[in-house]
């Protein structure tokens, strides 16, 4: 179905405001928009513009997300997308940014290494500029100096307090509890470089061009341990032993990776239960109590 007319005034009107020139807009199909936007494809003078637009979306959404994006394109390591414009036509928030020309599959390799390079780029505090989101959860990002509180209060704690608003109480939260008691032990010590990470990293928020180049997208950023991002490629799947061998060529992980791996798995599946309900709810409680098993 074709947008609305008056959507895509609001577009074209954004648009002139961000180029200086009036584009001829015309949608030209829908595209795939995962699990939390919709998405189109977009033309116009000569060029052709990716439309993200969500309706009711939290205030911020968009602009946090162009704001990680421009952060990963300063760094020089990885294409990502570029954006273009945001703005809002009624209760509908639009996104406007570079389209790029995808597929699925391309050179793993490459992506490993350009992701390495991007987390060597180090930074002074754990945490980001400001608060972002994670799908359309809000994401807490208050500045720490020690990655074993932040991950603490910003990321394992908010997620258990909201699905304890949307009723998963009992076992989750008294598990919970033990296990934010228990975070010295699990972290023993892990004061990881920070570095700028994808924060959202699976396989359906990477692919590359049809020129070959390694491509990342849809982040949800922050500074912290570069772990988190390798074993969220895992939570999932989708990434191959090249992508694997090439950033450990590049830089390798720690052996005591594989202990932290599901505690940072733990934030993403507690996020998916609080979008998507009660299906997570047994691996989560599963996670914690396996690492719960690891305490002393």
């Amino acid at each position: 179905m074709a947008l609305d007319n008056a959507l895509l005034d609001s577009i074209r009107h954004g648009l002139f405001e961000t180029l200086g020139e009036a584009v001829k807009l015309q949608w030209l199909r829908n595209l795939p928009g995962g699990d939390i936007n919709q998405a189109a494809l977009l033309g116009g003078n000569n060029e052709k513009f990716f439309l993200k637009y969500h309706h009711d979306a939290p205030g911020e959404m968009f602009n946090t997300e162009a704001q990680a994006l421009e952060d990963i394109l300063r760094l020089d390591c990885i294409r990502a997308p570029r954006p273009i414009a945001i703005g809002k036509h009624g209760q509908i928030s639009w996104f406007v940014m570079e389209y790029l020309e995808l597929t699925a599959a391309g050179p793993e390799a490459l992506l490993g290494e350009q992701l390495a390079a991007m987390h060597e780029k180090g930074h002074d505090y754990y945490g980001w500029h400001r608060d972002n989101y994670i799908g359309s959860t809000p994401q807490f990002n208050h500045r720490h100096d020690n990655w074993q509180s932040f991950w603490l209060e910003q990321r394992l704690q908010p997620q258990l307090e909201m699905a304890e608003v949307r009723g998963f109480g009992g076992s989750l939260l008294d598990k919970g509890a033990r296990l934010l008691a228990s975070m010295e032990q699990l972290l023993d010590g892990h004061e990881p470089g920070a570095s700028l990470l994808h924060g959202d990293l699976w396989a359906g928020n990477k692919a590359f061009t049809t020129a070959g180049q390694a491509v990342i997208f849809d982040p949800a950023s922050y500074y912290g341990d570069r772990e988190a991002d390798i074993a969220m490629t895992e939570l999932f799947g989708g990434f191959d032993r090249d992508f694997y061998a090439a950033y450990q060529a590049h830089t390798p992980l720690p052996d005591a990776y594989p202990l932290r791996r599901d505690l940072y798995n733990l934030y993403h599946m507690l996020n998916h239960l609080n979008l998507f309900g009660a299906a997570y709810l047994s691996r989560c409680e599963q996670m914690i109590s396996s690492l719960l098993s690891q305490v002393r």
